[in-house]
């Protein structure tokens, strides 16, 4: 419906958006499902008919997306607010309470990020309901509702449309979001745009989407056609994976992690179904003399105790009369090659590239027994990984850090919960995905060795110090050959 929903912004809104970069979208999502018609379904003929099916898949563009989402946004990671009161309003004491919880944003936030990484885009809409309006017509205004609620709505890039772009950061948007009622298909669209005095005002339109075509209709009794934030805090949230967008530069919208790696997708489907067509040409076949077969009423020949019809092929075998060698057998057997080792190594070599072409590094999956797995033992250089890894959450934790000062702002000015709309927010991700704690470990050492690092943090982040006990504790061995830092060289 994006074409749709462009040509009516377009022609109602007066804006001039090209909506050609949403069939690159399109391809994305059809490579994250696993299916892409013009690759994936072919046609053969048997001699005697055409036949088409579709090639065995690994469906690897989806594993790749949820292997970056588990990687960035995980149960492991917190947000930390200074403050308490401001912490239980954000985010409660357990995963299912305060805004965050309510909205499930641990699951779905998750599912988000997977959705980018196959998108390019992901969005976060923040909705008020219960709240206290002033104002009349079209200059709506929200007073200070105690009582009201915020809801969530997580969009991918094919349901978010910029409007405004300033040095490639989305300030203005159309966000798209559908719903299902007695069967009948609507899209509602928001409008987020600033006003004069750089303030956000929120303007909602509702559509019947059929045969693909929009009819704009009423608006459900609970929502507003319009009304001003009066706040120049946006009622959004965007996160883009850190990838520089080599299709459409400023744009606003990201890349896929699958852009640049669509023909690596295409050389591990192509080995693997392979590797199973092989099992599938590789069964055993029995060739008989015509004349040993029976002939049923209907008068087609049928192969002696042949159950399912599957072992015995009907040939003529050479006679002397026709100037070959004479057949010394009326049953022949062959037993084709299955070809295992050779597949295997093709997919994993494919397998090998693709991780490459996502940031994940060589090697991170093991193709083991027909199956694809992660390659948790794995022990070699992840340095592409754990680089690639660093620039994500660089993006990750903007995307937090938007939200979470989002819903402050509109807790404290809305809601007149009692908040410090101020308090500082740092975001902890984990890491042992790809770093495991001893390599961690060793790494810090080596850099307090170096001189990168000081002594002092070594022991505060591995021994519990504080900053003043450890510095206390090395100022006491100071004199000591080479500082002892709680492990002898080596030791893990």
């Amino acid at each position: 419906m994006n074409k749709q929903l462009i040509a009516w912004i377009n022609e109602k809104l007066g804006y001039n958006i090209s909506d050609k970069y949403y069939s690159k979208i399109d391809l994305w999502l059809d490579w994250w499902r696993g299916y892409f018609k013009p690759f994936h379904r072919f046609s053969y003929s048997n001699g005697k008919k055409k036949i088409e099916r579709d090639l065995y898949a690994l469906k690897m563009g989806k594993k790749v997306c949820e292997d970056w989402a588990s990687i960035l946004l995980n149960s492991k990671t917190h947000i930390n607010i200074s403050d308490e009161r401001t912490n239980l309003f954000v985010q409660g004491r357990r995963e299912t309470e305060g805004i965050l919880g309510a909205n499930s944003f641990w699951t779905k936030g998750n599912r988000l990020i997977e959705r980018a990484f196959a998108t390019g885009t992901g969005a976060v809409t923040i909705h008020a309901s219960g709240v206290r309006l002033s104002g009349g017509g079209d200059d709506l205004t929200v007073d200070i509702s105690p009582d009201a609620a915020l809801d969530f709505n997580y969009l991918s890039a094919d349901y978010i449309i910029p409007l405004t772009v300033d040095n490639d950061r989305i300030t203005e948007a159309a966000f798209a979001s559908s719903t299902v009622e007695k069967g009948k298909k609507y899209l509602l669209l928001e409008v987020h745009t600033l006003d004069k005095n750089g303030c956000y005002v929120i303007e909602n339109r509702r559509f019947l989407a059929e045969n693909d075509q929009l009819a704009e209709e009423a608006l459900p009794s609970n929502m507003i056609r319009r009304f001003a934030t009066g706040s120049p805090v946006p009622w959004f949230a965007i996160f883009m994976p850190n990838i520089d967008n080599n299709v459409e530069d400023n744009n606003g919208l990201g890349v896929s992690i699958i852009h640049g790696a669509i023909d690596a997708l295409k050389a591990v489907d192509l080995c693997f179904n392979n590797f199973c067509a092989d099992f599938y040409l590789g069964q055993k076949k029995i060739f008989m003399e015509k004349s040993l077969s029976d002939i049923d009423e209907n008068g087609t020949e049928i192969a002696p105790d042949d159950v399912h019809q599957q072992l015995f092929t009907y040939v003529q075998f050479p006679t002397e009369d026709r100037g070959k060698e004479k057949a010394n057998s009326f049953i022949m057997e062959f037993n084709p090659a299955l070809r295992v080792d050779d597949n295997t190594k093709g997919v994993q070599s494919a397998l090998d590239y693709l991780s490459f072409k996502c940031g994940l590094g060589n090697k991170h999956y093991q193709f083991n027994g027909g199956t694809v797995v992660t390659a948790t033992q794995y022990t070699g250089d992840k340095q592409d990984l754990i680089q690639n890894a660093d620039k994500h959450y660089a993006a990750v934790e903007q995307f937090l850090l938007t939200l979470v000062r989002s819903v402050i702002h509109i807790g404290k000015n809305l809601m007149g919960a009692d908040i410090a709309e101020n308090a500082e927010i740092d975001i902890d991700f984990d890491r042992s995905v790809i770093i495991d704690d001893t390599a961690e470990r060793l790494q810090d050492l080596q850099e307090v060795r170096d001189g990168v690092k000081a002594p002092w943090e070594f022991r505060v982040k591995y021994y519990g110090d504080t900053e003043g006990d450890a510095k206390k504790i090395l100022d006491e061995i100071k004199g000591a050959e080479s500082v002892d830092l709680g492990f002898e060289d080596g030791d893990g």
